[in-house]
């Protein structure tokens, strides 16, 4: 049941994502990356203080790789939510879900393993197929440039999701993953960020600065479960999981911003369950295969 850990993850990225919205309207995309990071490393460094653990990693290429797709998929998700719908730049995100599903029954194809992978698989995109029912995406023309980087952000959260289990693999605690993502945050914000310049405080609402600390330490929490979640869950039924998020998204449009649901939204939200469940069942069929067998 590790691959619960992703449904709390995916809660808390929900609440995050929110307070980017709130956020955005006062700070730039590399500004809300710069900020995250920075309050990350210092909440992540106390995690790892209070647990006795050390910051010395054997795989710092691993640990690179994975910062570099990680962080180019954040800045990405947050410019797809300041400039496109929420709705539409979750979808584009979520999509992560169908491209970690893609990746490994590619690789399982090559192993002749297709047809134990292929019943998880068809779970992933049920999910998906309930995302696009619950928050029915739509893109302007003048949108075209934004839907292109959330299809962007979604690509490469995937492969930081299958970078993330190799870490896990490879014995690396899950603070010490999230904590070197975060340096990597930090360091792209500030060097985007002197490019773009600093929003002056004087010019930043008390709403939008009220969610800067709140951001870096719900992603920092949320990386945490979701690495968990990788690293000690089947990686296709996490990928399912995700989906918990546009659950929670969902929700937060009804109660703070009045958005209505349709009908074919609580669908949409069944469906996502649905599948979640299949996913679950389906794995423990499958026990005793390990996560790891499945890339």
């Amino acid at each position: 049941m590790q691959a619960l850990w992703m449904v709390v993850a995916s809660f808390l990225f929900a609440t995050m994502a929110v307070g980017i919205k709130f956020a955005s309207d006062s700070f730039g995309t590399l500004e809300l990356v710069f900020y995250r990071g920075v309050v990350s490393i210092v909440f992540m460094g106390l995690v790892v203080r209070a647990r006795g653990a050390t910051l010395r990693t054997p795989v710092p290429m691993m640990h690179l790789w994975r910062s570099t797709v990680g962080v180019f998929s954040l800045t990405a998700w947050f410019y797809a939510i300041a400039h496109l719908p929420l709705a539409t730049a979750m979808t584009l995100n979520y999509m992560s879900g169908v491209w970690v599903a893609a990746f490994i029954v590619g690789g399982a194809l090559l192993y002749g393993q297709s047809d134990r992978q292929g019943p998880l698989f068809a779970t992933v995109l049920l999910g998906f197929a309930g995302v696009v029912m619950t928050l029915r995406p739509t893109i302007d023309q003048n949108e075209l440039f934004a839907g292109v980087v959330g299809l962007l952000s979604g690509i490469g959260a995937a492969l930081a999701y299958l970078q993330v289990t190799a870490l896990g693999k490879a014995g690396e605690p899950e603070e010490r993953t999230v904590f070197y993502f975060s340096i990597g945050t930090a360091v792209v914000g500030i060097v985007g960020t002197l490019f773009t310049g600093f929003t002056p405080w004087s010019k930043v609402s008390w709403t939008a600065a009220a969610w800067v600390i709140p951001i870096g330490i719900l992603a920092s929490v949320a990386q945490w479960c979701m690495t968990r979640a990788y690293r000690k869950g089947a990686t296709l039924v996490v990928a399912s999981m995700q989906y918990a998020g546009i659950v929670f998204s969902a929700i937060y449009s009804l109660l703070l911003f009045g958005d209505q649901i349709a009908p074919i939204g609580w669908t949409g939200i069944a469906v996502i369950v649905t599948s979640g469940v299949l996913a679950t069942i389906l794995r423990a069929r499958a026990i005793p295969n390990p996560p790891a067998e499945e890339h």
